[in-house]
């Protein structure tokens, strides 16, 4: 992969590789500002052998522009000493640096930040921001070519190399596409015209940083949607970037991020197509002499190797793929490619910041956390033997947390096969692909030399004989009882999913989570042939899930025919021949209507599997309690309350309480990462 590694002479400065980071919101901001958690977040990356680094992702220039998923903003002076030390840092680790500044236009909220109207070229709804745009006057085209330019001024007083400004999807991009634009004066009607604005804001932009500053541009290489940019105009369009002498680098998107399955298709979980558009770079990148950067859905070296090699690209983007594995280039260039932690399209990071919530990597629980959590585990000074009970992601990430820290570690499993739920998750077809969690997971523990004994029940007396010093308990959790008159007629997820029910005819699925076992478990009904009703209490499907996975979720679940229904709960069910009927309510008017079907599914989530741990806790030298301060905190967790116990217990995952694989990854690294 030698072409990954290649430097890259990008105008004055050489990138030592081709892998770049693109801009992005991890949510990370405080008051607007990149600070130690934003940093630290990038200068991992550069510790990992990024080649440049792109920070602020929508980087807002005015307040009417809000932030509406935790954006930096570079509309005032007070961020440039926050720009200066990030820069600072990202560099010593020799990587490159720029940021990216934009106006969002319409694609932003009208009822946040200073409640100040939102802007777009015309008067056209955006679906998934919903606000009702003001049509812009040319006083507003003047002020925000002006706040454009002062933006790009305190990046470079940031000590950037460079910056990015954002067309596709954002202001630029809206008066470009003419779904969007429906002006009829100088900023209107032809493609010259709709360009108008971005010519003006690069002029502006230009004089104001000088002409060794690099400038790059995120352009639409193809909107992929009825009426929208075709991709000649986007050639046509890149070609008139080319002419004005200003741009130094185009970053190609396609796609219409403008309601959820947009978004889901331009940043891609699983259950759709990897890297689709690399091609669509490749048409602007004949047309053009500028150097051509991609990112969409490329998550692995291959597929990152062919869009070099191919011709395709100059610079490939691995945003996700880093967030997953900062150190992704350096394990390339040592030869250790079956090491990289893979990025499987989980979705958690850009679903969480779409829910206002900070971004974190489904099963990389250091990233964001580089306050407190390593990326690199650091060996102990004293090596001691860790037991783990629960071969599920959470107990695997313990097993290799502790190897990596030098202890010997011993991981019993009850069953023939590690991974826990995860077998059960990729059952479907739409999530096949978090089998990857579990492989990685399982290939490492295996480098590391883990004692795995599979088919192995432990109790009390098969960990006490080990004289471990650590016992981990992560046996996971279990489907409740059905607390419901005639809950002995259902069957949970786990039962469909493992095979050991079978079923035929007509299904009623109810879902109480709103998380992504009821989907995988309709998912993998309905692709049977079978009949499914999936209804909820909630107001809303899939009701915990993010834009992107649960639009994919529901669209594929709708493509096999699956009717959806919701604010009904499940009351009762009762025998009615070889049939069951089954009893909803409507959870805001109390009306009882009823179905008459061959099974019902109920999900409700997992209650404990705490039994070992109870029966550890006794012969533990804290009783099993941890240190809620110093887990935060990454540093020795364990209190102890009885010297005379035999060794340290810690249960973490669903064997604490029902949540997902996340937070069993992070309970395990936060008990082990000091121990």
């Amino acid at each position: 992969m030698t072409s990954l590694l290649a430097p890259f002479k990008l105008k004055h400065l050489t990138l030592r590789n081709r892998i770049v980071s693109t801009s992005h919101a991890p949510n990370f901001v405080e008051n607007g500002h990149p600070r130690d958690r934003y940093r630290l977040y990038h200068e991992e990356k550069a510790k990992g052998g990024v080649a440049l680094t792109m920070v602020g992702g929508s980087t807002n220039i005015a307040p009417d522009s809000p932030s509406v998923f935790g954006q930096l903003y570079a509309g005032d002076d007070s961020i440039i000493p926050w720009f200066q030390k990030l820069t600072g840092g990202v560099r010593k680790h020799g990587a490159a640096v720029m940021c990216q500044i934009t106006h969002m236009g319409r694609r932003t909220a009208w009822d946040d930040g200073h409640w100040l109207p939102v802007l777009a070229p015309s008067g056209v709804r955006e679906r998934a921001h919903r606000a009702f745009p003001k049509v812009m006057e040319h006083q507003d085209i003047d002020r925000i070519v002006e706040d454009f330019v002062a933006a790009a001024r305190r990046c470079q007083q940031g000590g950037f190399d460079g910056i990015e400004l954002l067309s596709h999807s954002h202001l630029l991009g809206q008066f470009l596409s003419p779904t969007t634009n429906q002006r009829e004066d100088d900023y209107g009607g032809s493609l010259e015209n709709r360009m108008r604005l971005t010519t003006r804001i690069l002029d502006g932009v230009r004089a104001e940083i000088g002409p060794d500053f690099i400038l790059s541009m995120r352009i639409t290489g193809d909107e992929l949607t009825e009426g929208g940019l075709d991709v000649n105009e986007c050639i046509a369009a890149a070609k008139l970037l080319e002419k004005t002498g200003q741009v130094d680098l185009l970053n190609i998107l396609a796609g219409a991020p403008y309601d959820d399955l947009g978004l889901a298709e331009w940043v891609r979980p699983m259950g759709l197509p990897a890297a689709p558009h690399i091609t669509v770079a490749g048409r602007i990148r004949e047309a053009v002499k500028l150097p051509i950067l991609h990112a969409g859905g490329i998550a692995d070296i291959a597929t990152a190797h062919h869009a070099i090699t191919g011709g395709h690209v100059d610079l490939v983007g691995m945003t996700r793929a880093q967030m997953a594995d900062p150190y992704l280039v350096e394990k390339l260039a040592r030869g250790e490619e079956a090491r990289i932690r893979p990025c499987v399209g989980l979705g958690y990071c850009v679903d969480r910041v779409n829910q206002g919530k900070p971004a974190v990597c489904g099963h990389n629980a250091a990233t964001g956390r580089e306050q407190s959590l390593p990326h690199k585990v650091p060996a102990s000074e004293t090596h001691k033997k860790v037991v783990v009970v629960g071969g599920g992601p959470g107990g695997l990430e313990a097993a290799r947390v502790s190897a990596l820290r030098g202890h010997e570690v011993v991981l019993f499993e009850a069953s023939d096969r590690l991974g826990g739920q995860l077998n059960l998750a990729a059952k479907g077809q739409t999530r096949r692909h978090i089998w990857g969690v579990a492989d990685w997971l399982i290939s490492e523990v295996s480098a590391l030399g883990v004692d795995i004994r599979l088919n192995t029940f432990a109790e009390v007396k098969d960990v006490q004989v080990e004289a471990p010093d650590l016992v981990v308990v992560a046996t996971g959790g279990w489907p409740p009882p059905k607390g419901i008159p005639g809950g002995n007629l259902t069957v949970s997820s786990w039962d469909v999913l493992s095979g050991q029910v079978r079923m035929s005819g007509n299904v009623l699925l109810i879902d109480e989570i709103g998380d992504h076992p009821a989907a995988v478990t309709a998912d993998f009904l309905s692709r049977q042939g079978h009949r499914v009703e999936f209804a909820t209490p909630d107001r809303a499907l899939l009701h915990d899930l993010g834009p992107t996975t649960s639009a994919v979720a529901l669209r594929d679940l709708s493509a096999n025919n699956v009717s959806f229904t919701c604010l009904n709960e499940l009351i009762a069910l009762l025998r009615n021949g070889n049939k069951i009927t089954a009893q909803l309510r409507h959870v805001l008017t109390g009306s009882i209507t009823e179905r008459c079907v061959d099974h019902v599914v109920l999900e409700q989530g997992l209650c404990p599997m705490d039994d070992l741990y109870f029966a550890l806790q006794p012969y533990s030298k804290n009783f099993g309690q941890l240190d809620h301060a110093a887990l935060i905190a990454g540093t020795y967790p364990f209190p102890h309350t009885d010297q005379n116990g035999q060794f340290l217990l810690a249960r973490i995952g669903d064997a604490v309480t029902g949540r997902n694989m996340h937070a069993a990854i992070l309970d395990a690294m936060r008990v082990c990462i000091a121990f």
